[in-house]
């Protein structure tokens, strides 16, 4: 499949776009978020909050590594910014939640490449200006092409 692109003109729309996929997440999902500082990484996370039904205040855990929260499903949001090696995030024993029970969310998810399951979401972001950002969405397996294509169609890309 082809990956879907979106422009992102703000904030809330970046989020209106996690709040859809939060809104169909199922248990075992796995998101992987790609892009540069400022790209929108932990906005769309927000959004993805909004649609799980999470009531707390989403953070970057940048310096925590591990945020869990709860919501319809366990909403699990990793952060492998301050991660240098493959090696070291491997030892972080994620494998728990990522094999788990809820929504797994990866922001900086190139830096373990390799470790998370073949068939997965993949989502860059991309900083277009101090409003836009642009979201291509790498769908890898049925269950996750099925869940961009209904992407597609709310956002009017049919």
């Amino acid at each position: 499949m082809t990956p879907v692109e979106v422009i992102s003109r703000s904030a809330e729309e970046t989020q209106r776009l996690g709040r859809l996929l939060g809104e169909q997440a199922w248990v075992g999902e796995v998101i992987l978020l790609v892009g540069e500082l400022g790209a929108g990484k932990t906005c769309l996370v927000q959004g993805m909050a909004q649609g799980l039904g999470v009531n707390e205040v989403v953070l970057s855990p940048s310096f925590v590594l591990l945020r869990q929260y709860s919501g319809r499903l366990p909403m699990y949001h990793m952060d492998l910014y301050r991660m240098e090696r493959l090696n070291e995030v491997a030892d972080l024993g994620l494998d728990d939640y990522i094999y788990g029970d809820g929504l797994s969310l990866v922001e900086w998810a190139e830096r373990g490449t390799g470790l998370f399951p073949s068939q997965h979401l993949l989502i860059e972001l991309e900083y277009l200006s101090e409003t836009e950002r642009r979201l291509r969405f790498h769908p890898s397996g049925g269950n996750y092409r099925e869940a961009v294509e209904k992407l597609r169609v709310a956002v009017g890309k049919a």
